[in-house]
């Protein structure tokens, strides 16, 4: 008889200790983004809505899309009006650039603003789960978070750019902040 009931209490505690399903709930923290937000240089505690800003990835030839929902006009999609965006690093690199453009749909070529952020960072891979594997979080370089250039040899539309946060570790909070 106690050999049974030790059986059982083993085989249940055996049991206990698996996973239901292989698979990876939905809600589960993955490779946050770099969170820019952006703010008015007039009035420093503010955001400010940045107008038909496209962002391009270094190497790519379409900005990143922003409204998934568009399909009518693509060149809607790879625009955004908000006063946040979250922007992909390079999980296999230390470095990544984007091209950001300040009212990139506007019909007057003065108007439209280019400036280049590099982002310098280190990678660090954290283990989430059997079902979900691993995520990145990275951490922006203390010395040189970042460099601003500016392509078109006009002025810079990002006035100042501050660090926030180098620790890259969820989408929750400010990392960069951009004043223009």
């Amino acid at each position: 008889m106690k050999k049974i009931i030790a059986i059982l209490l083993l085989f249940t505690f055996g049991l206990s200790s698996c996973e239901k399903d292989d698979i990876c709930d939905a809600n589960t923290p993955t490779t946050p983004r770099l969170v820019i937000t952006f703010y008015d240089s007039a009035n420093p505690t503010k955001t400010k809505n940045v107008t038909n800003l496209q962002v391009i990835g270094e190497g790519m030839e379409q900005g990143i899309v922003f409204n998934e929902n568009l399909a009518a006009d693509d060149t809607l999609r790879y625009v955004t009006n908000g006063s946040q965006v979250l922007l992909p690093l390079k999980v296999n690199d230390s470095t990544t650039t984007f091209k950001l453009t300040f009212d990139s749909l506007n019909t007057n070529p003065a108007a439209v603003n280019t400036d280049v952020l590099k982002f310098n960072y280190s990678t660090q891979n954290v283990y989430v789960s059997r079902a979900c594997g691993f995520k990145t979080i990275f951490q922006l370089n203390n010395t040189d978070p970042f460099i601003r250039t500016d392509p078109d040899g006009d002025t810079v539309w990002m006035t100042r750019i501050d660090l926030e946060n180098p620790n890259i570790e969820s989408e929750n909070e400010t990392h960069i902040k951009v004043y223009f």
